[in-house]
């Protein structure tokens, strides 16, 4: 170009799901002008697993307290969760809340909702005060000059390039800008490939809603999971490392679908249960692994920065909290009209220290749950503790133990009775 753009902006963020929507609202509470983009039409499906955690209402919370209000009273689109179950592989299961204590809770700490009616309640929340949001508007190509980067766009089949000082890639695992700007790739042994379908008439379903995670042994360490939804339906899907599935030779479908039909837990409960979508599948990056989420000119947010929690599956809690922390860093940096790698890497630590204890235990446990027979060890272990209970339900709540969940020690001796671990409910560290 010769210096003519159709637009310039300080900040472009690229995808407008709950990484680039979050960002977005952040910035709009610091009074931040900025660029959102997305190359979808919303309402618009993606595929998940439609659950949203402690960790996702304590942000919310944080951003807005009335987002929880507006989800609490649409009951057609948001379904109340109370915890989650963890099944072995031996079937038997522990349950736990996401919050230790309910009693002054205005709203349920959880919620479950389709993507497509989340992701379009929360692009209704912008600000156009500060967010100028450009739909059906596709990034094709980004280049670096020394004025900034310089963004090629389709927009409803229209060419346009825009002009940017820092550009916040929330594009998912197909993000360009993670492509193009961080030269990442895909790494098959911390990334889990996945399928949804939605049910409808699935009997037994908990009556608080506890979301479930069935780790049978044909999917480990991942897991088959049944998050319930308004409607009587239901999400089912199954999670398995990429790596295991070129080495086994799965099919994932095939996989789910002997799961349902033959599970001596689920078979029963899936007699008159009726398939309501066709299957879907995506892929998951998992945050087993550090990576460098900013460089020049750019911040990675979100699946675009592989966050997803490598045992639990949390993806839009911590989607949520990068964008928390990208717009503390944007705002910073529009200040000192400096978007440098060293200005901006100050995201990576900020992020990290808050969210890498976590992805780390996860991550150990995730490796423990290869081994069967020790983790049905586990979990009857944690049945029998419930300080044990309490820990494992931090990993959604994110608020109780966060704090301890940061000493690897911790965890070993309260799981294995160590010198200086957990005896029932007794524990000193």
């Amino acid at each position: 170009m010769s210096g003519k753009y159709d637009l310039k902006t300080e900040i472009a963020i690229i995808g407008a799901g709950p990484a680039g929507v979050s960002t977005a609202l952040f910035l709009a509470k610091k009074g931040v002008p900025h660029l959102l983009l997305d190359k979808a039409r919303f309402p618009r499906d993606k595929v998940c697993g439609d659950g949203l955690s402690g960790k996702t209402i304590g942000l919310f919370n944080e951003l807005n307290p009335a987002l929880v209000e507006k989800m609490s009273a649409n009951p057609n689109h948001f379904l109340p969760s109370w915890g989650v179950s963890f099944i072995a592989p031996n079937g038997k299961g522990i349950e736990l809340p996401f919050k230790k204590d309910m009693s002054g809770l205005k709203h349920a700490p959880g919620f479950t909702s389709r993507r497509i009616d989340f992701d379009d309640f929360l692009l209704k929340q912008i600000n156009p005060q500060f967010t100028n949001l450009q739909v059906e508007t596709e990034l094709v190509q980004i280049k670096e000059i020394p004025e900034g980067l310089e963004l090629e766009l389709i927009q409803q089949g229209k060419p346009l390039t825009y002009l940017a000082k820092v550009v916040v890639g929330a594009g998912g695992t197909a993000s360009l800008t993670a492509r193009k700007l961080a030269k990442q790739k895909i790494q098959p042994q911390h990334l889990f490939a996945g399928l949804r379908v939605y049910y409808e008439n699935i009997s037994e379903m908990h009556p608080q809603n506890f979301i479930e995670l069935h780790f049978i042994p044909e999917a480990l360490p991942g897991y088959l999971w049944i998050f319930p939804l308004p409607d009587n339906q239901a999400n089912v899907g199954i999670g398995v490392l990429s790596k295991d599935i070129k080495k086994k030779n799965i099919h994932l479908k095939t996989l789910l679908q002997k799961a349902i039909a033959t599970n001596p837990v689920l078979a029963r409960r899936f007699k008159n249960a009726r398939a309501v979508s066709s299957v879907s599948g995506w892929r998951l990056p998992l945050g087993s692994i550090k990576r460098p989420l900013s460089g020049e000119r750019y911040l990675l947010t979100g699946d675009a920065a592989a966050l997803i929690d490598p045992f639990t599956g949390e993806g839009i809690g911590n989607a949520i909290l990068s964008g928390k922390f990208a717009a503390k860093i944007l705002a910073e940096a529009v200040q000192k009209n400096d978007f440098s790698a060293a200005v901006l890497k100050k995201y990576d630590r900020l992020l990290y220290d808050d969210l890498w204890s976590e992805l780390q235990i996860s991550y150990n446990i995730q490796r423990l749950v290869r081994f069967p027979a020790l983790f049905n060890f586990v979990i009857n272990r944690v049945h029998n503790n419930s300080r044990l209970q309490e820990t494992f339900s931090s990993m959604f709540n994110d608020v109780d133990m966060r704090a301890k969940l940061r000493s690897p020690l911790f965890y070993f001796r309260l799981l294995f009775n160590l010198k200086g671990g957990a005896r029932d409910d007794n524990v000193s560290i």
